[in-house]
């Protein structure tokens, strides 16, 4: 695959530019290679090879203000092959989109705004947070969606943009761009624009190694405009007309196929792996800005270019400035349009969250469904879906509100993400980072394991997006061990930035929604298949402060903690240790994160030094030592068998809560007890 270079050239082989142009790229490759090099870590090839194109959509495509980056109506930008990311840290601080030089100069050190990769809410002008490869391309779909929404309800004078996306061969390998391009081809997304970067290189050498795909003809089978663009990654005006053109189809999204090489004009690294994944050294970029025809200094940038660029840039002011006056005459939308665009529901909303009658038994899945619809007119923003498990999830929406999202009717606040978790975490951490909905997904507790990386993301961008998992255990019963959850609550909780809550019953459900719609950044609420009973005094329970104290007798002697379908198992313990003449205390902890941001003394009140505690949850013990003496749990796989019959199996009852609560009260106790089958 490796071809001559040919010989060396000035301001190598860029058409259809002037000198400015021509040097302002060239100055693109090489603080493309200084970056790298100061840092002794980076990717410079793929910046170097896509310079061409990111000049092209920065000056000629992109609307977008550099003095007002969240402006909702820009064009949005995701960089999937994330690590190329000193390619967009480099325009933004040229089009004076908030940062500056010195920010190049410190890539990829402590504490600098140019991490290894783009991370959202960390660096001015990043939208998503990419590197993981195929995550980028699954975030541009959820982009999408929520323009189209946000375009159908608010009408296009308020919303009418694009979203573009530069991918890699390693995106495409990703199971995840799969899923992602499927959902996008079935939705007919015109406003997607994908670029796919066709350098034909990886890590381990040349694509040829591990993959013969007909990329073009998958997404044309995915039902894609796609162009074949061939050898044009240095024709600047051929890229834009390209672009434009992919932009007037409307009626699905376009995926672009450029033939680039990486590392050009490099003498010796131009289409080698080399020029990927390690920095370029001294003499290499020495002879390669040589080849530019640009000074052998780091990080120089022509004050010309660089007026230039900001000049270019100031384009997008007017249309911003047009646009914040139709927002001032929005009328009665100017509501609903500041709450979506707000992330926050309406005034008063909650007072639409139902109560449910103590005694009764249901699901808490199923009064997800209940909480999800009563609540929905207060959460302008809510768009719902599920991966072809909607009705089993509670995320199926009613009434004319349940329209699915096609199409036809892109209005639809119902998405049918089908069989596809990778995808459907992916863009709703897109959605979510576009602005403007409150994406709500839903499936299988034990399909988390799918949509982890997706999940890891949204924590690590404080993504807005609730996560509904529901069958969240082994009393899911007959499908068995394959879909009988057991590490992933203790596996979660070790993720930093997610909130993860596990309601004991209906009205702590209630409470928990309420949570995920007021709070900010990403919440997983974790549902039971079988019916739970609804419990006293859970009714407006502070589920916001992670544990509290449901029921208890003065001066306890020994305390029984329980999350979700285990609270009522530890109710029905106490009860039979009080019927022994002992004095119980049984708290419900629905949610490890939110405990532990509570003071000090309210901890302390709930969980009383001095007082030995058992927990129990059907589910791995891993972790309950940092709160329980003694744990009853599942710390193996499940069997198939009627739910009942699994729990009762595997020790998860009020006699095996009892009897590790006396072992605790006569001394048999220690802080690394554990009591699973």
């Amino acid at each position: 695959m490796t071809g001559p270079v040919g010989a060396p050239r000035r301001l190598a082989r860029v058409s259809g530019v002037g000198d400015v142009e021509a040097t302002a790229i060239a100055t693109i490759r090489a603080l493309a290679m200084d970056a790298p090099h100061q840092a002794n870590s980076g990717h410079s090839g793929t910046a170097m090879a896509l310079a061409p194109l990111a000049h092209v959509l920065w000056t000629r495509i992109l609307r977008y203000d550099p003095d007002h980056p969240e402006w909702p109506d820009r064009d949005r930008f995701v960089l999937s092959a994330g690590h190329a990311s000193i390619l967009q840290y480099t325009m933004l601080y040229l089009t004076g989109s908030g940062l500056d030089l010195d920010d190049l100069r410190q890539f990829r050190q402590w504490g600098s705004r140019t991490p290894g990769h783009p991370e959202a809410r960390h660096t001015p002008g990043i939208e998503v947070t990419t590197g993981p490869l195929g995550q980028g391309i699954g975030n541009a779909v959820g982009m999408a969606i929520a323009e189209r929404w946000l375009r159908s309800r608010f009408g296009a004078d308020l919303f009418d943009h694009h979203v573009f996306a530069i991918c890699s061969d390693g995106d495409l390998m990703e199971g995840i761009s799969h899923e992602a391009a499927s959902l996008a081809g079935h939705l007919g997304l015109g406003r997607l624009v994908a670029v796919y970067d066709d350098n034909h290189i990886t890590i381990d050498g040349e694509t040829e190694l591990t993959l013969s795909d007909d990329a073009p003809a998958r997404f044309r089978a995915y039902g894609w405009h796609v162009e074949e663009l061939g050898e044009m990654a240095e024709d600047l005006d051929g890229l834009e007309a390209a672009l434009r053109r992919a932009m007037a189809v409307e009626d699905r999204p376009s995926l672009l196929v450029l033939r680039s090489h990486i590392g050009w004009p490099s003498p010796d690294l131009t289409d080698t792996a080399a020029a990927h994944g390690n920095p370029f050294k001294a003499d290499e970029i020495t002879r390669t800005k040589e080849r530019l025809g640009v000074p052998d200094e780091l990080f120089h940038v022509p004050g010309e270019v660089l007026d230039w660029y900001r000049e270019v840039a100031r384009r997008g002011v007017t249309e911003r400035e047009a646009w914040d006056e139709r927002y001032a005459a929005a009328g009665d939308r100017r509501a609903e349009l500041e709450a979506c665009l707000g992330e926050r529901p309406l005034p008063g909303w909650e007072a639409a969250l139902p109560s449910f009658e103590a005694g009764t038994s249901l699901a808490t899945r199923q009064a997800m469904a209940k909480v999800l619809n009563a609540t929905l007119p207060g959460v302008p923003g809510l768009l719902a879906g599920g991966a072809d498990l909607t009705g089993n999830t509670g995320t199926k929406l009613e009434g004319e509100a349940g329209q699915v999202q096609s199409r036809q009717h892109p209005e639809g606040r119902q998405i049918a993400f089908g069989v596809r978790e990778h995808a459907m975490g992916a863009a709703m951490v897109g959605m979510a980072m576009h602005g403007g909905v409150l994406p709500v997904g839903g499936t299988f507790f034990v399909f988390s394991d799918y949509m982890r990386p997706s999940v890891r993301l949204a924590a690590l961008s404080r993504a807005k997006v609730v996560f509904v998992w529901s069958h969240d255990s082994v009393g899911l019963g007959e499908d068995g061990p394959t879909h009988q959850p057991v590490e992933h609550l203790a596996s979660l909780r070790a993720m930093p930035g997610l909130r993860l809550i596990r309601p004991a019953d209906a009205n702590e459900t209630a409470v928990a929604w309420r949570v995920a719609v007021e709070s900010l950044g990403p919440t997983g609420l974790v549902l039971s298949r079988q019916g739970v009973p609804v419990l006293e005094g859970t009714a407006g329970a502070p589920v916001e402060r992670g544990a509290y104290v449901l029921d208890s007798d003065d001066d306890p002697q020994v305390v029984l903690l329980g999350s979700g379908s285990e609270v009522h198992v530890c109710l029905e313990a106490a009860g039979v240790l009080r019927a022994e003449g002992r004095r119980v205390r049984v708290v419900s902890f629905p949610s490890w994160d939110l405990f532990a941001e509570q003071p000090e003394d309210y901890r302390d009140a709930v969980l009383p030094a001095g007082v030995p505690r058992v927990s129990c949850e059907a589910g791995s013990t891993f972790g309950w030592s940092r709160y329980a003496d003694r744990s009853v749990g599942i710390d193996r796989f499940g069997e198939s068998a009627p739910g009942n019959e699994v729990l009762a199996h595997l020790g998860i009852t009020p006699e095996r809560v009892a009897e590790e609560a006396r072992a605790l009260l006569t001394g048999a106790h220690g802080r690394d007890g554990r009591t699973t089958p």
